[in-house]
């Protein structure tokens, strides 16, 4: 299954309470305003057991590089650093962040659309992305 997002931009169409959830992270008011004016687009990469996860957007540009079940240091758009691991199983990537608060950003991959289900203490915001033709 996983071959088949491989390569895809995944371009996002709608986004529900993104910004409840910056203010549960502790992000500024102007930092929130503008991420939640962008529609970013992500991209899954692999090349020998490494992954990239690529988000491009006119605010900030990123590349999560990393091996599945192993943690990493992640620097995040809104400035976090971070202790991340993520896992897959299936179509299902599992991206736990670790820093002042707990972070679990759950991506469900179809050949055609993304879900992101973020959650941060009792706050829950989803992301759908759609495949660019």
């Amino acid at each position: 299954m996983i071959s088949e997002i491989l390569g895809k931009k995944y371009k996002m169409v709608s986004s529900e309470n993104f910004d409840e959830m910056m203010k549960a992270l502790g992000i500024g008011l102007v930092v929130r305003k503008l991420a939640g004016s962008i529609s970013p687009t992500v991209e899954l990469l692999e090349d020998n057991g490494v992954y990239n996860l690529r988000t491009t957007s006119t605010f900030k540009n990123t590349d999560i590089k990393f091996k599945l079940g192993e943690e990493f240091d992640e620097d995040t758009p809104d400035g976090r650093t971070v202790k991340s691991v993520i896992t897959l199983d299936g179509n299902k990537m599992t991206h736990i962040q670790k820093g002042e608060k707990q972070t679990l950003i759950e991506r469900e991959f179809t050949p055609t659309e993304m879900t992101a289900i973020m959650k941060v203490d009792d706050v829950v915001c989803t992301r759908v992305y759609k495949v660019q033709a």
